[in-house]
C-alpha cells in the first residue's frame, strides 16, 4: 500500500512539474504568437539583471537581419540617421555649408570645402580652416556625428564656429540655413573641351548637368569630359533625363523587380553630336556606371580610368514604424544592351592607375585638371578623335 500511494504521488508530482515547466514556456497567452526576436527581447527586457536598451538591441538585431543577406549594397538605417540620409538624397540640408574632416593627430577638424555663396563662407571661413571649437564647445576629441549634431539646428539661428587659421584663433558666428550641395559644375578647360563633374544622381541632377553642359557650348565647347569618379549613384530617374538629353533615339536604361516587373526607359531622337568621354574609377557605382555603360554602348564616349564597383542592384527604402528605415534591393539594372553590372563593373577603354594620395587628391578636388592623369588621358583622347 505504501508503494502505491508512493507511486501515485510521484505521477502528481510529474504532472505538478510538467504544468510548472508548460506555464513557464508559455509565459503568457500570447507568448506563442510571438517570433524568436520577440521572445527573446522580452526575456532580456524583464529578467536581465544589467542594464538593456531597447533601442540599441533592436537597431543591432535589424542589422544583423539586413547583413544575413549577404547583399552589400542593401543596409539598415537607424531612426537617429534616418533624416541625414534623406538631406543626402535631396542634396539640401541645414546647416552652415561646409565640409570637414578628422586630422590624424585629433587636433580638430579641418574644413575641406566651403559651400560658395553659402553661410559659412559669408561669415569668413576659409578651406584649411581648423575647427576646434562649436558653440563653445572644445570638438577635438570628439566623433564627425557629434560635430555635426553641434553644427546643425533650426534654420535661422546661429552657432558660433572656433577656428585655427594659420596659428590665430578666430571665431565667427554662422547662421543656420536650408544648403542646396552643387551636383554637377561646369569648366571649361584648354582645346575647348568642357568637364561637367556630377557629383551623384540624387535631386536635381538632370536639372544641373544639362545646365552645366549648355553653360558649356555657350562658352564654346567643342568636346565634353564626363566625371562621375566617386559618384556614389542615386536616382534611375535622373540618370535617364541626362541619358535622353546626351543620346539618340533608343533604349536607354532597364530594370527589372524581385516580383518580374520590367520597366525601360527610351531617350528621343535629338542628341548631342560632339567627342565625349565619361572619367571613372573604382568609387563609381550604380546610375554612374550605367551612366558610363549607356554611353560606350551608343559609341557616344571613350570610358577612361579605372575598373567600377560592380553594383548592379537597385534599392527601395522602406521606413518603419519607429522612424529607422532599410534600402533593401529589390531589383536589377541592366544596360541599353541587357548587360547586369553586379560584380563586374565597366572596363574602362583607357585604364589610368592612380595612387592612394593622388584619388585623394580627386576626390576633395584638390587636384588642376592639368596634374590629372586621368583628366589628361582623356583629353589625349579627345583630341586624337578631332
Amino acid at each position: 500500500m505504501k508503494k502505491k500511494l508512493l507511486r501515485a504521488g510521484s505521477y502528481v508530482l510529474v504532472a505538478a512539474l510538467a504544468t510548472f515547466i508548460t506555464l513557464a514556456i508559455v509565459g503568457s497567452q500570447g507568448a506563442l504568437e510571438q517570433t524568436k526576436l520577440e521572445q527573446l527581447e522580452s526575456l532580456i527586457l524583464e529578467r536581465f539583471i544589467g542594464e538593456a536598451d531597447q533601442t540599441a538591441m533592436e537597431d543591432a538585431a535589424a542589422e544583423a537581419m539586413v547583413d544575413s543577406l549577404g547583399d552589400r549594397w542593401s543596409y539598415y538605417i537607424p531612426a537617429s540617421e534616418y533624416e541625414t540620409h534623406m538631406e543626402q538624397m535631396n542634396n539640401a540640408y541645414v546647416g552652415v555649408g561646409i565640409t570637414i574632416s578628422q586630422t590624424e593627430d585629433q587636433e580638430g577638424f579641418l574644413v575641406m570645402e566651403v559651400n560658395e555663396s553659402g553661410p559659412a563662407q559669408e561669415a569668413g571661413l576659409q578651406v584649411e580652416d581648423l575647427l576646434i571649437r562649436v558653440a563653445g564647445t572644445d570638438v577635438r576629441e570628439m566623433t564627425m556625428e557629434e560635430v555635426r549634431n553641434l553644427v546643425r539646428g533650426e534654420e535661422g539661428t546661429f552657432v558660433t564656429m572656433t577656428v585655427l587659421r594659420q596659428g590665430e584663433v578666430m571665431e565667427f558666428s554662422v547662421e543656420r540655413r536650408t544648403v542646396q550641395t552643387v551636383v554637377a559644375s561646369a569648366q571649361m578647360l584648354d582645346n575647348n573641351i568642357g568637364l561637367v563633374t556630377i557629383e551623384n544622381f540624387d535631386s536635381r541632377c538632370a536639372e544641373e548637368t544639362i545646365a552645366a553642359i549648355e553653360t558649356l557650348l555657350e562658352a564654346g565647347a567643342e568636346m565634353l569630359i564626363f566625371d562621375v569618379r566617386n559618384n556614389p549613384g542615386g536616382y534611375a530617374s535622373e540618370l535617364v533625363k541626362v541619358l535622353d538629353y546626351l543620346l539618340p533615339e533608343g533604349e536607354v536604361f532597364h530594370t527589372v523587380t524581385y516580383d518580374g516587373k520590367e520597366d525601360i526607359d527610351y531617350s528621343d531622337e535629338e542628341c548631342l553630336e560632339l567627342p565625349m568621354a565619361v572619367l571613372v574609377n573604382e568609387n563609381s557605382y550604380s546610375a554612374a556606371e550605367f551612366f558610363a555603360a549607356a554611353m560606350s554602348e551608343y559609341e557616344a564616349a571613350v570610358i577612361v580610368g579605372e575598373q567600377t564597383s560592380g553594383k548592379g542592384y537597385f534599392q527601395y527604402t522602406y521606413q518603419l514604424s519607429d522612424g529607422s528605415a532599410v534600402g533593401l534591393s529589390v531589383g536589377k539594372y541592366y544596360t541599353p544592351e541587357g548587360e547586369n553590372l553586379q560584380d563586374v563593373g565597366i572596363t574602362p577603354d583607357i585604364h589610368v592607375m592612380v595612387d592612394e594620395e593622388t584619388l585623394q587628391q580627386i576626390y576633395y578636388g584638390y587636384l588642376e585638371p592639368e596634374e590629372d592623369p586621368q583628366i589628361q588621358a582623356a583629353v589625349k583622347a579627345l583630341l586624337e578623335q578631332k
